[in-house]
């Protein structure tokens, strides 16, 4: 993976913009988590200072992934597409006051640094917009599925042989 270490602060201070494509392959904790890794996230980091003066930078991951159904255990491509808003903390103190100060669920807070692997960032929020249980809509091949659930025996009648016996 190509390192790119950026100064969060001074990159928001800046209104700086990267983007980029990289491969499932290249971000080794998407990987585990994925059938297989084939792939690639592109991504888009943009900095700003938000109207309170507390810098912040949106965060966008998009593309298709192979994950493993829960149900069936076939893979399948599963489409990301997240995009998150972090505002940067001087410390971890610094971050607890901003998150009191802002009061909104939907911004995450995280202590900024001047030298950041930007790539750690994309990869951690393409890992958060993966599904908890991966699934199909509808399962390609549910025979097995089917076939399991027809075999599947009552408890009662399990206890009604053993009554007769």
């Amino acid at each position: 993976m190509n390192a790119l270490v950026i100064d969060t602060f001074e990159f928001c201070r800046t209104n700086s913009s990267q983007s980029g494509t990289t491969p499932v392959a290249e971000l080794t904790r998407l990987a585990k988590e994925c059938a297989n890794p084939s792939g690639e996230i592109t991504w888009e980091a943009v900095g700003e200072t938000h109207k309170l003066g507390i810098p912040q930078m949106t965060l966008s991951v998009n593309g298709t992934v192979q994950l493993v159904c829960q149900r069936c255990l076939q893979p399948y491509a599963h489409h990301l597409d997240s995009s998150t808003v972090l505002m940067l903390g001087k410390d971890d103190e610094d971050a607890d006051e901003i998150e009191e100060r802002i009061d909104d669920e939907s911004i995450d807070v995280i202590v900024g640094s001047r030298s950041m692997e930007l790539m750690y960032l994309v990869e951690d929020e393409a890992l958060l917009a993966l599904p908890q249980s991966p699934r199909h809509d509808v399962c390609p091949d549910s025979s097995l599925l089917d076939k399991a659930k027809s075999e599947k025996i009552s408890p009662f009648d399990a206890l009604k042989s053993l009554k007769s016996e």
